[in-house]
């Protein structure tokens, strides 16, 4: 009886250990969380020639999207802290003269958008409205506008932007990697009238996770980047770039980027009549802030260009993104192939010492990026060959 009770436990152990070995095989082809879970810290970013990336600003704890106010500051929304903060450069040396907070227990913020005279933070149960009425560069008044978004998932960042003719819209991510989500202001960009939020509907759906929203300068068209599934590979299926139609549905959780039928949800037809995203990004990369470049400071070249920063992979055997990258424009018509224009933050051992997250032009012309994973906030700048 003894004997058996060892065989049957070597037999158990063994067991054991190859479906130990069979999961690390399978999970470890897709999975490489070192440039995630390792330390942050100032990254050696790599420009173009003629360009220099500094520091502008450090200390932060998790800084998210950033917008300039109509003085003429960069506006952080400092997630880590649950606050916005300025970051004045009076003295315009590049580098910000201190952090002065605006706006303090914003639990989860993420996003910002000023709109005649007032700021709209996005936090996860939904929208603030914050102002500054004695001109003391603090907010004195703050209003609740929407505080009933879904809560719970994967995904509880919220993107705050207004389109010119004053409407507002909001991108709220999937509760999940891929399923069918019960509330359909999941995975979706709502709309609403106006600042004041009334008449609430869905202005596009089947968006997995558009974390990064922008109005085109020109045309006034809403851009988003489009975070896609994990588990379905390396390479599959791209994250993307898409202009937002009102109506739409970009077909997630059934079709990716168009084209892809879901291995688990999709079926036959799924794709039909799915639009094509704009540029398809490496999946994984996880492009979250970007921005149309409308300043003077860069070359002729990179005016009215696009630049997306990738917050980088997780879900990948070999990590990718950790980069801002630049999308030549004609106008809304993509002009060329994505380019790589500010690197550095990953490194050769897997590990990453930032992961990029917002990007937006200065008053000054430059371009500002956030790091939540470092803390930092770097600015480039031309400044000639």
């Amino acid at each position: 009886m003894r004997k058996r009770r060892y065989l049957w436990l070597a037999a158990s152990i063994l067991l054991l250990c190859l479906v130990g070995a069979l999961a690390y095989q399978v999970i470890g082809r897709q999975i490489n969380i070192y440039g995630v879970i390792s330390g942050g810290g100032v990254a050696d970013v790599t420009v173009p020639p003629g360009f220099a990336a500094d520091i502008f600003a450090q200390g932060l704890n998790g800084p998210r999207f950033m917008a300039l106010g109509p003085d003429g500051v960069l506006y952080v929304a400092e997630r880590g802290n649950s606050r916005i903060v300025a970051l004045p450069d009076d003295n315009g040396d590049g580098t910000a003269d201190s952090i002065r907070v605006f706006a303090d227990n914003l639990n989860g913020v993420h996003s910002l958008a000023f709109y005649q005279g007032a700021w709209y933070a996005g936090v996860p149960a939904g929208v603030i409205r914050l102002q500054d009425t004695s001109g003391a560069g603090v907010a004195n008044s703050r209003t609740t506008l929407i505080d009933n978004y879904p809560s719970g998932g994967q995904h509880n960042t919220r993107t705050v932007a207004f389109l010119p003719d004053g409407r507002m819209v909001v991108s709220i991510g999937s509760s999940c990697n891929n399923c069918e989500e019960e509330d359909p202001r999941r995975a979706a960009i709502l709309i609403y009238d106006g600042a004041e939020t009334s008449g609430e509907q869905l202005f596009a759906t089947g968006l997995r996770n558009a974390v990064g929203l922008a109005v085109h300068p020109e045309t006034g068209e809403l851009w988003a980047t489009d975070n896609g599934r994990d588990l379905m590979g390396d390479d599959l299926p791209p994250d993307t770039v898409r202009i937002i139609g009102q109506g739409v549905d970009y077909g997630w959780p059934y079709c990716h980027s168009g084209r892809i039928l879901d291995p688990e949800l999709g079926f036959p037809g799924a794709c039909d009549g799915i639009e094509p995203p704009l540029a398809e990004i490496q999946a994984h990369s996880a492009p979250l802030g970007l921005v149309f470049y409308d300043g003077t400071l860069f070359p002729a070249e990179y005016q009215g260009d696009l630049f997306i920063a990738y917050h980088g992979s997780w879900n990948r055997s070999q990590p990718t993104g950790y980069k801002v990258v630049r999308l030549p424009l004609d106008g809304s018509q993509v002009a060329g192939p994505l380019e790589d224009f500010a690197t550095g933050w990953l490194k050769e051992n897997d590990t990453a010492d930032g992961r990029p997250t917002g990007v937006t032009v200065g008053s000054d012309g430059a371009l500002y990026v956030s790091d939540d994973k470092g803390g930092i906030v770097y600015r480039i700048s031309y400044i000639g060959s």
